[in-house]
């Protein structure tokens, strides 16, 4: 609750302008029912139409008071509880942003995702309910309680016991409800990871023939997430009818001892009937706003959490921020993924000079795409040193450290828009000439011109309108365009045949000159050629030399090639 505070003071004139005319509006409604009083017992009983015209006149402008009241209300309500919900997602987002791939892996994405959307929106609905009910709830109470005792005083002790009745209600409403709005939201979480993968993924559910796996699996996540609604709405099922039946038990008692009244308090028995039904509908209101505050409060602990994260990489207090070559070097460095049983890497050391191609190999879960993740820092290693340019990489500035290395993906991933924008990822700033310099270099130009509008082809997202090797190629160019100090391509090729691989890597040798490359891949004809070789098995280093080198001295290089290009490489045993 403190943390939703804190959003509101952000915006404290219009929140305070918004209650100031909910405070007219709820005024307004409270005088209607004592203005009627006077016309029935001043003005219908005496037969005064003068009276019964006066009191009729100052209602409807009571009224009119009231509805302008609600409108300027509604407008400031809605317009401070959009712009707070609009902030946070913004700090929420950046706040992502800065996090480190092993905070995302911790908190997941699918959850981020529900905290960004639907978490926010609970605070958001919260805060827009403050300012439409909140205050006018315990006015709208409070004043009619003080006027039914003004109108009928004998009733004190009635009110009393309806309001404590009522108040043990709320506050059991409030104390079940909470923990079963946080386990709704959790249930929401695994909603949307099983529709996120699906969607993912939904070719190879597609080619697998898996739609009645997949189909059971959003069914039993949905089953669970309405499982947790039922058991937080029912808390509400409950209590609700429970404070409307303590206060029209409120009501019948106030008719009932009205009878004692006589006719010439008529108007005032009404009154207080009516004032009776705003306490009902007051009382109804705090339970309302009571079951948004808890669920408000599970979203807004779930929002607090990952604000309150702190980035597995923290950047150093005195950046290096001085200009560093494209040398790579691995010392003794060992890497474990957050909750994994074993090491990813152990003691692996090797270094790549400046200006070299350095081809990484080994047997698949070898931690080739690990290793190359320490590089640019996505995460730090667990133990010894990753150095590029002779500078220990958790001294360098983040920014600039990445802004200086070019990384092509195993999964090619593009973005909606134009090839152009797509490639101008690399550098927004860049001539066209380079541009097409990348694109060429890629070996993409060619079939990017086969499209009516060229570089103005719109992608789907995802790229869904090209092919795997399409993609691929404009991964590698938008890499390209950076003109990074240091390249890195894992396994970026594996969508293309022989030839067009070929000819891919020529064009980036072409264009790299001067780049440190690191050539991931599962095919040893694609690295034989690179000026050194790591092989790596099990997180270690098998063998680190020149294509010759490792055939007369790795046994894991061989074996590799013999299973890809067949028997023994005679030149080199």
């Amino acid at each position: 609750m403190r943390y939703i505070l804190s959003l509101i003071r952000r915006h404290l004139g219009m929140f305070m302008t918004a209650l100031f005319f909910l405070t007219v509006e709820a005024v307004s409604d409270l005088l209607q029912p004592t203005l009627m009083s006077y016309i029935v017992d001043d003005g219908v009983a005496s037969g005064d139409t003068r009276t019964v015209l006066l009191y009729g006149a100052a209602m409807l402008g009571v009224a009119l008071v009231g509805t302008l009241g609600a409108v300027v209300r509604n407008i400031y309500a809605s317009r401070t509880s959009q712009i707070i919900g609009m902030e946070l997602r913004d700090t929420l987002y950046a706040k992502i942003l800065s996090l480190s791939a092993a905070n995302v892996d911790k908190l997941q994405p699918a959850s981020l995702i529900t905290r960004i959307t639907n978490d926010v929106t609970q605070i958001q609905n919260f805060i827009n309910g403050c300012m439409r009910i909140l205050v006018k709830a315990p006015i709208t109470c409070i004043g009619a309680i003080a006027l039914i005792v003004v109108q009928t005083p004998r009733q004190i002790p009635m009110i009393v016991v309806i309001l404590v009745v009522s108040s043990l209600l709320i506050a059991g409403n409030m104390l079940l409800g909470y923990p079963r709005f946080g386990r709704l939201q959790k249930k929401l979480d695994r909603l949307s990871a099983v529709s996120r993968e699906f969607l993912a993924s939904i070719r190879v559910v597609k080619a697998f023939g898996r739609e009645e796996f997949q189909q059971a699996q959003f069914d039993g996540a949905a089953d669970e997430l309405a499982e947790a609604s039922v058991s937080a709405t029912r808390v509400t099922a409950v209590f609700s009818p429970l404070i409307n039946l303590t206060v029209n038990v409120g009501i019948v008692v106030l008719l009932y001892l009205g009878r004692f009244s006589g006719g010439g308090e008529v108007g005032k028995l009404m009154a207080s009937v009516n004032y009776m039904t705003q306490v009902l509908f007051a009382l109804g209101m705090v339970s309302n706003i009571l079951n948004m505050l808890v669920r408000a409060t599970a979203s807004a602990h779930r929002v607090q959490e990952v604000l309150a994260e702190e980035p597995a990489l923290a950047e150093p207090s005195c950046p290096d921020t001085g200009d560093w070559r494209g040398d790579v070097d691995f010392e003794g460095v060992s890497f474990a993924y957050q909750g994994a049983g074993r090491d990813s890497l152990r003691a692996v050391s090797f270094s790549a000079k400046a200006g070299e191609t350095v081809g990484i190999i080994g047997p698949t879960g070898a931690g080739k795409s690990t290793l190359i993740n320490l590089v640019p820092r996505f995460y730090d290693a667990t133990a010894g040193v990753v150095k590029v340019g002779g500078r220990d990489v958790r001294q360098l500035d983040g920014s600039r450290l990445r802004q200086g290395i070019g990384l092509v993906p195993q999964k090619a991933l593009l973005f909606s828009g134009t090839i152009e924008e797509n490639l101008r990822w690399g550098d927004r700033e860049a001539p066209w000439e380079q541009v097409e310099a990348a694109a060429r270099a890629a070996c993409a130009h060619e079939f990017i011109q086969e499209f009516p509008q060229g570089y103005e082809t719109v992608l789907g997202q995802g790229g869904v309108n090209l092919s795997g090797g399409q993609k691929q190629r404009l991964s590698i160019a938008r890499a390209l365009m950076k003109q990074p100090k240091i390249l890195i391509l894992d396994d970026c090729t594996s969508a293309l045949d022989a030839k067009t691989e070929a000819a891919v890597l020529r064009g980036i040798a072409a264009y790299t000159g001067g780049m440190t490359v690191l050539l991931i891949s599962q095919r040893i004809s694609t690295v034989m050629r690179a000026d050194r070789i790591l092989c790596l098995e099990e997180g270690q280093v098998a063998g680190f030399g020149t294509h010759a080198a490792l055939m007369a001295e790795c046994q894991t290089y061989r074996e590799i090639y013999a299973s890809q290009i067949g028997g023994d490489d005679h030149e080199y045993v």
